[in-house]
This record gives C-alpha cells, structure tokens and sequence, in this order.
C-alpha cells in the first residue's frame, strides 16, 4: 500500500494562495475501507468554501487539510471486509466524510467502499469526476427532495451550471416538462440538454413567462440560483408545488410555502443510476 501521497492541501483559512503541493501521509486503511489511485478529482465553489473557512461550524476541518469531494480513479487495495470492489476496479465517488482532512485533491485516496460505485465507462475519467456532486445534488433535490414524477413540471433556476445541467437531464429522463432559466447565452445549451422551454432572468419576468407557458404554474420549482430570481419566480409554483433550493435555507420565504433545502450526501447507488 502506499504510504506516501502527493496532494494539494492548506494549513489554515484564507484565499487560495493558502494552497500548498507536497507529501503528506496516506492514512492507514481501516475495516471496510479502500485505497483508490485518483485519476481526475472534480472541483467545486464548495471547495474554495470549505477553504475560506465559511462551512466550518458545519463541516468541521483538521489540518493539514487535503480538499475535494468528487473523484474517479482506482482501487489498488482494500482493507478487512471491503469486498465490493477488487484492485483494478475503476470507480467514481461523492467523497464527503464528516470532516474535511483526507480530500480527493491528491494521488492516493482511503475512502469507505460504501461511497463507491462503478465509473461510466462511455466518457472521460475527467468527466466522471465532474459527476458525483452536481449528480447527486440534482437527484436528490429533484426525486428525493421534489418527489418529481413523469408528465409534471419543474422550473430550474441557474439551469446551465453544474447542477442545473444535470438536474435538466434527469428531469427529461423522468419525463418532466422542464424550463430552464439562465441568460439567453445559454439557451441553446440548456435546449441541447433537454430543455423544453428556456427563460432569461434578466429580460424575463419569470412567473408570468411560466404562466404563458403552463397556465396553472409548475409542480416543482428547483433552485440553484436563489437571490432575485427565486424571488421572481415564486409565483409560478402551482397551488399545491414545492420549492428545493440547494443555496436557500428558507430566508425571505412565505411561511406557508413547502419548501426543503438540500445539502447532498454521499449514495453509491444513485451514483450506479447516475
């Protein structure tokens, strides 16, 4: 096993200049975990969050900390019990543990076998480690969260970021009406997707645009822009819909409104459906 591992990692908040590359130690593996060999690790804004110090009275740090939660590589060795997956396997994962110390920013990774799955084998490792977290966020905020089922309707607030691109797809594989918002730029993105309709926040007035189109408004509204345009679209949730935002956690909201705030956690077998 590797004892040594090459990483990105800071020893303390601040900006990005905190970022130091050298050799750090491979944490010794423990029942039911794996060793992955990291082949392309995805970064997120969460990471530069995690580095400010914002999330650290929710996601606690312990320096030197190696940052990153998404990754694909591996498995070059498991420990007592893990079995799932044998030496050669390749595999992608949402690498989040309750703590950041042993990220995805590096050559070697230790991780639970629970957090992995099987990579999709028709793209690239780069694009396999740009899944799991905007995957998952999109999943569990659309089908967990927004129980969306076929045949109704979700608007998609900031519909061709990370989130959103995935969330427009996984919305059309299920058989949902989708209309994405995003400037008018990313239209034909967002239309390339799957999107049925496409609105632009900064010419748009959003609810009445949505009205146009579905006059009883939409099932779900998913929010991965929050701020003026969740405001905006508000009155487009039919009587009845659901608001999941993935930035909100129910600021400046009417007290009646159903409404979740998602924060996305680790699932293997999501990532298999993914």
């Amino acid at each position: 096993m590797a004892k040594i591992t090459k990483a990105a990692y800071f020893e303390e908040f601040g900006s990005l200049e905190k970022i130091k590359v050298g050799s750090l130690p491979v944490p010794e593996l423990k029942e039911g975990e794996v060793l992955v060999q990291v082949k392309a690790a995805g970064i997120n804004p969460v990471d530069a969050a995690v580095r400010e110090g914002y999330l650290n009275s929710f996601i606690p740090v312990i320096f030197p900390a190696i940052p990153g939660w998404d990754v694909a590589g591996v498995v070059v060795d498991r420990g007592y019990s893990a079995r799932r997956f044998k030496p050669g396997d390749e595999v992608y994962a949402y690498a989040r543990r309750p703590m950041v110390q042993n990220g995805t920013f590096a050559e070697y990774l230790v991780i639970p076998e629970s957090y992995l799955a099987l990579r999709p084998q028709q793209i690239t490792w780069e694009e396999a480690a740009g899944i799991p977290l905007v995957g998952l966020t999109a999943y569990q905020s659309l089908f967990d969260a927004g129980n969306l089922q076929a045949n109704q309707s979700v608007l998609i607030l900031g519909a061709s970021g990370g989130v959103g691109s995935l969330g427009i797809q996984l919305a059309k594989a299920k058989g949902a009406t989708v209309i994405g918002v995003a400037t008018r730029k990313n239209h034909d993105h967002m239309c390339s997707l799957g999107a049925d309709h496409t609105l632009d926040y900064n010419n748009d007035l959003i609810a009445e645009a949505v009205k146009e189109i579905l006059p009883d408004g939409v099932d779900l509204i998913f929010d991965c822009a929050s701020g003026e345009t969740l405001q905006q679209s508000l009155p487009a949730l039919k009587a009845g819909g659901k608001l999941v935002s993935i930035l909100n956690r129910g600021e400046n909201l009417p007290p009646d409104l159903n409404f979740e705030y998602v924060f996305v956690e680790p699932n293997s077998a999501q990532l298999t459906i993914l």
